[in-house]
């Protein structure tokens, strides 16, 4: 009994995991693509702030150092901290289907087509051995 009871569970299981959702609408894509771009920017706001508390601690550290006249070895070179700013989000553009960007040959070219009903024998004769 315990054997066809765990087997249909698992059963149950690959059924669910089988299962596919159907593609974002693209409003619910736009708004999950502004929710990562904040999160980012949240995440490089919480480095700004880390980078500020460390420079203080460290210079805490050097004055104490200091005023209980202990040797202070030279402070390795970091960048300095990086502000991100304020949140702004500019959603990406959607790229351009071919035909509207530029990238398909000119007008002139395209006014006739690439062949022409004069034999290719004609056009180019080739001496037979």
């Amino acid at each position: 009994m315990k054997k066809l009871l765990i087997s249909s569970l698992l059963l149950g299981a690959c059924s669910l995991v089988a299962a596919k959702l159907p593609p974002p609408t693209p409003e619910a894509k736009a708004k999950s693509d502004e929710a990562a771009a904040k999160s980012a920017w949240a995440g490089k706001v919480d480095a700004f702030q880390l980078c500020q508390v460390q420079d203080r601690v460290a210079a805490s550290y050097r004055m104490s150092a200091q005023a209980a006249s202990k040797e202070i070895k030279s402070a390795t070179a970091t960048p300095p901290c990086a502000d991100p700013g304020t949140y702004t989000y500019a959603p990406a553009e959607a790229p351009k289907p071919l035909e509207a960007s530029g990238a398909h040959s000119p007008a002139a070219t395209a006014t006739s087509p690439p062949s022409s009903k004069v034999p290719d024998a004609v056009m180019n004769p080739a001496q037979k051995p």
